[in-house]
């Protein structure tokens, strides 16, 4: 089967891309190896500066009527101290503050609008070999025994940084360090977190969040790092993973105890990793990667989801302005460039400075410099924030990529 768009993953930048993509009257072919909707280890916070795409995408309505209060306050929770400053009003946005949806939601959000503006999704399905041939790629999918092949002259990886296969794109194996980091993720009812405050969580070893999302649920989530997970198995060895790292987050932070007092875990812990902070290719041998397989920001700064979305953006408002081009194979690799470059530019600052961030928290000497400033001026928080992204947007007046 031959398409014009092949998407290998529908996540936030998948389903963004597939959504756009075909509302621009393109044919394209979704490959998804899980089945919707799913859970998925992930802070769930999207910042104001990409809620004014959702409008453009069609799903502002449902994704308002499903997400949960506004977060209005920045904080942090840090042994015995608990400190919360405002949060960073977006430029050009009088109105709109940042929302949390659970994954469950917001990917059936893209994925709905996309098959209904005529993607087609190959679900559950794995992406299990891609070549070149001529001006196109084939791709054989498996679902189970049984194996396709789809065509298409556009591809892009969308599947993620930690997801290992054949494909160019997937994750090299590396050998484990002691620094590499595992996330964890649930969600708990009955929490005494204020609803409009999203606090972020320094703990020996590791850093989290804590933010209301739908449901009146509150979605923790956190990342540690592998030699500190470590020695917290060997001390509690009955205690399964998850409940040991919250334990430990319990014991460092006063502030999580408290909004946890009453709390009720619902469903399951999640957990993955290691995760891969840091900058990858963003057009690789024809191939165009989105969201954490082009580049991953620590989740430090809970700007995942929207660089993922932003990212969609960027390189579709480029694919389509030059479609013709594009399909017709004379304008990918200029495409790539320029996707690339205008990429670095608009997430290299957020990157960056979750790097510092985390490198901060997860250092006690740096941590306990750091409070006595905190304390006085709070007001950094705010700061932080708005280095971490939830200030400036990337696209900064959004307009419809198709009449």
């Amino acid at each position: 089967m031959k398409y014009d768009a092949l998407i290998i993953g529908s996540g936030p930048a998948g389903g963004t891309a597939a959504l756009l993509l075909a509302k621009a009257g393109w044919s394209v072919a979704v490959v998804e190896k899980a089945k919707f909707p799913r859970r998925k280890v992930c802070g769930e916070f999207i910042s104001a500066t990409s809620l004014p795409l959702f409008q453009e995408l069609g799903i502002a309505r449902p994704f308002f009527e499903l997400a949960g209060p506004e977060v209005r306050e920045v904080g942090l929770f840090a042994g015995k101290t608990v400190l919360v400053a405002e949060m960073p009003r977006p430029r050009n946005s009088n109105e709109i503050w940042g929302r949390a949806l659970g994954r469950e939601h917001l990917d059936t959000l893209l994925l709905t609008g996309a098959a209904a503006a005529g993607a087609q999704f190959w679900q559950p399905c794995m992406a299990v070999e891609l070549q070149r041939d001529n001006e196109s790629f084939i791709c054989k999918i498996a679902a189970g025994e049984a194996m396709k092949e789809l065509r298409a002259r556009v591809v892009i990886a969308a599947h993620g940084s930690w997801e290992r296969g054949a494909l160019p794109t997937h994750t090299i194996y590396r050998a484990p360090r002691p620094s590499d980091m595992f996330a964890f993720k649930a969600h708990f009812r009955e929490c005494d977190l204020p609803p409009e405050l999203m606090p972020l969580l320094v703990f020996p070893g590791g850093y989290g969040g804590m933010v209301h999302s739908d449901s009146e649920r509150v979605s923790f989530s956190c990342c540690i790092r592998r030699d500190y997970l470590q020695r917290i198995r060997r001390e509690t060895p009955d205690s399964k993973a998850a409940e040991a790292v919250l334990q430990h987050i319990k014991v460092s932070c006063s502030g999580v105890c408290e909004a946890l007092s009453r709390a009720r875990l619902e469903n399951t812990w999640l957990s993955v990793g290691p995760i891969r902070p840091g900058f990858r290719k963003r057009y690789l041998q024809g191939i165009f990667l989105l969201g954490n397989a082009a580049g991953e920001a620590h989740p430090i700064v809970a700007e995942g989801i929207s660089m993922a979305i932003q990212s969609a953006w960027l390189l579709c408002e480029r694919l389509i302005a030059r479609q013709q081009e594009v399909l017709t194979g004379r304008a990918i690799e200029a495409v790539g460039r320029d996707y690339s470059s205008v990429w670095k530019a608009s997430f290299a600052p957020h990157i960056r400075a979750a790097a510092l961030f985390a490198h901060l928290a997860m250092r006690p000497g740096s941590a306990a410099m750091l409070l006595p400033i905190l304390k006085l001026f709070p007001q950094v928080l705010t700061l932080g924030a708005k280095l971490s992204g939830k200030a400036k947007q990337v696209i900064t007046v959004p307009h419809p990529l198709v009449s």
